[in-house]
């Protein structure tokens, strides 16, 4: 099948496939399998009704390697040291120490359109990873094509890589083999929406003998070189917080054993400063500065799939104002799609707050279509695919169904959905 085939099928099957594919029985069997706890399904997952999407995603594996060949290229930028200087020169002082960890789970953020995979941002703590696997275990075939893409896909053992991940993050700064005791770290944990995740990754380090938490941050303590929790020493963070470089006081003890090499913390600062700071963007989406700073045009090439991204300063926000119907304005210290604005709905008053300073423009780039059926009738969501990766790799691919500016897991029919690759 040519490439352009490929596209075509995909195109055609996200518009037209509108078949229920997960499947429940088997996802309750599948959450059986992972954690020790016959309520989890009622109290977690249905309890949440826009988590998990009826239907799969479907994407040709043309678009697939072009999305990969985008993150290559980023890994490729994200070594240099030229590059590095220049992102943590407006980085907080938390960034600049490096122990070696290089961000577990990152999270590459794609719209397809008709020009290709288009990146909008990376995430160093990227959630739904854990609770993808369980969905993409418990999906079933609406046709005989599906059924031998459907059987490797399901092979695909997500457990081993993800106790991969963390053990390689464990090493890359302790010279023991694994940790003693990790803590999955958030505020409020049992308050956030993917705490069912904090569950599914607590009871896959404790199959493999490793004690694991689930924790506030605000509850740790650090005393004489040790990180505790409830009295417990912690010395690997699974770090889930948003305050990437923990300058929030209620982060002080988790902040002040990083900086003394006194706990494991992934993703951690640095990491966030290096991949995932929204103002990097500017950078590798330019391809003036790509060029003076000597990459070569394969990797300048690639990095074009990054929709021009600029910071907004006083000297271009008239320029910016004219132009805002083609742009989507993000800020620096944002996350989950809060304060992000497209263009064409702003009004003065918000205009007011992105002028103030702190935000880029990005090049509107539209999102990806899929329909479904809802309530008997086809209807339209957009979609987004998210790369879970470790050091460049993919170990997951996911798709986020959605209605409005950005995902909500609010939308009627939408969620995380399995991405079956053709």
């Amino acid at each position: 099948m040519t490439e352009t085939e490929q596209l075509a099928l995909s195109d055609r099957l996200n518009q037209h496939c509108l078949c229920t594919t997960l499947d429940r029985k088997r996802l309750e069997d599948a959450v059986g399998r992972a954690v020790d706890d016959p309520e989890f399904n009622v109290e977690h997952l249905e309890s949440r009704p826009n988590l998990l999407s009826n239907v799969l995603v479907f994407l040709s594996s043309d678009e697939l390697a072009n999305m990969q060949g985008i993150v290559d290229a980023i890994e490729a930028v994200a070594r240099l040291p030229f590059y590095q200087r220049t992102v943590l020169a407006w980085a907080p002082e938390s960034a600049q120490s490096d122990f070696g960890p290089v961000g577990a789970f990152m999270g590459y953020d794609f719209h397809l359109d008709s020009s290709g995979p288009k990146l909008i941002e990376v995430n160093t703590n990227a959630g739904g990873a854990f609770i993808n696997a369980l969905l993409a275990s418990a999906q079933k075939a609406c046709c005989s094509e599906m059924e031998r893409g459907l059987i490797a896909m399901q092979a695909e053992d997500f457990d081993t890589q993800a106790l991969n991940v963390f053990t390689a993050e464990w090493r890359l700064q302790r010279d023991t083999d694994q940790p003693r005791r990790v803590a999955i770290i958030d505020d409020q944990p049992e308050e956030q929406y993917l705490y069912p995740e904090f569950i599914l990754v607590q009871q896959l380090l404790r199959n493999h003998d490793i004690d694991a938490v689930i924790g506030d941050a605000s509850a740790l303590k650090y005393k004489a070189g040790k990180l505790t929790l409830d009295g417990e020493e912690i010395d690997f963070v699974y770090n889930r917080l948003t305050d990437f470089s923990l300058v929030e006081s209620q982060h002080a003890a988790l902040a002040a054993a990083y900086k003394d090499d006194a706990v494991v913390v992934t993703p951690n600062p640095r990491n966030h400063a290096i991949y995932a700071a929204k103002r990097n963007l500017t950078l590798l989406s330019d391809q003036t500065w790509l060029k003076s700073a000597g990459l070569p045009d394969g990797v300048r090439t690639k990095l074009a799939g990054i929709p021009k991204t600029t910071l907004v300063t006083p000297e271009n926000v008239e320029a910016m104002w004219a132009e805002r119907k083609n742009l989507f304005f993000k800020p620096l210290s944002g996350h989950g799609g809060k304060a992000v604005y497209r263009g064409d709905k702003l009004t003065r008053r918000v205009w007011a707050d992105i002028v103030a300073g702190g935000y880029v423009a990005q090049a509107f780039a539209a999102p990806g279509q899929r329909m479904i059926k809802l309530d008997g009738a086809p209807v339209q969501r957009k979609m987004d695919i998210r790369l879970y990766t470790y050091s460049g790799q993919i170990l997951l691919t996911a798709a986020r169904l959605y209605q409005g500016q950005t995902t909500n897991f609010r939308t009627p029919g939408g969620g995380f959905a399995p991405v079956f690759v053709i």
